[in-house]
């Protein structure tokens, strides 16, 4: 076990075989197939992809909110380039790839459901999703052309000036706030729209 867990590779590979077993175990134990072929297996599947793409991108984005910006005026100086240089870039990937993942099973998941037209109309059954969506939508514009581009500045990704760093590095921080203040309601629609919307 401790090879499989000392390899982030080896974990998350033994966490879908640990699922493959759990979903063959659960439909034997049921005596129910599960239908593998069907739309509504495949809406299931994009369902749990786009789970899984927004856990990553909300719980990263409640990590540089709640415990990296918080937590960075308390490191030395002479240790803040192992975050600005090591944990930060390495955080900002896989946020901003979660962010992007999230947006298209989000759409994938709406179309297959036939409701994409009406939830970004904001009409019929489906206002709270629609609203869900945008508020979304504005987030992951939000980390791809704001707090990326500023934060490849705030962290000398990008050579600028100490002012022009300065600078980006508050727009990223303020930026990435908005999201953390859009995450709230838009993770209430989306739930909200499971029980019954309003």
């Amino acid at each position: 076990m401790g090879a499989i867990l000392q390899s982030l590779n080896r974990t998350i590979i033994a966490g879908f075989v640990l699922l493959a077993v759990i979903v063959v175990l659960a439909s034997s134990i049921s005596g129910t197939p599960v239908p593998f072929a069907t739309h509504a297996w495949a809406l299931f599947f994009v369902r749990w992809l786009h789970v899984l793409a927004g856990v990553m991108w909300i719980g990263l984005l409640w990590y540089f909110n709640f415990v990296q910006m918080p937590s960075m005026p308390k490191i030395p100086d002479e240790q803040k380039p192992a975050i600005s240089k090591v944990i930060a870039p390495a955080a900002l990937f896989w946020f901003r790839h979660a962010a992007l993942w999230t947006v298209i099973t989000g759409v994938t998941l709406a179309s297959m459901s036939g409701y994409i037209g009406q939830a970004l109309m904001l009409h019929g059954s489906v206002k709270a999703i629609g609203i869900g969506m945008w508020l979304a939508l504005v987030m992951a514009f939000n980390v791809w052309f704001i707090i990326w581009p500023n934060q490849q500045k705030a962290l000398g990704m990008v050579p600028v000036e100490a002012d022009a760093k300065a600078k980006a590095a508050r727009m990223a921080m303020l930026t990435s706030r908005f999201n953390t203040m859009l995450s709230i309601p838009m993770l209430f629609c989306m739930v909200a729209q499971q029980n019954g919307g309003f």
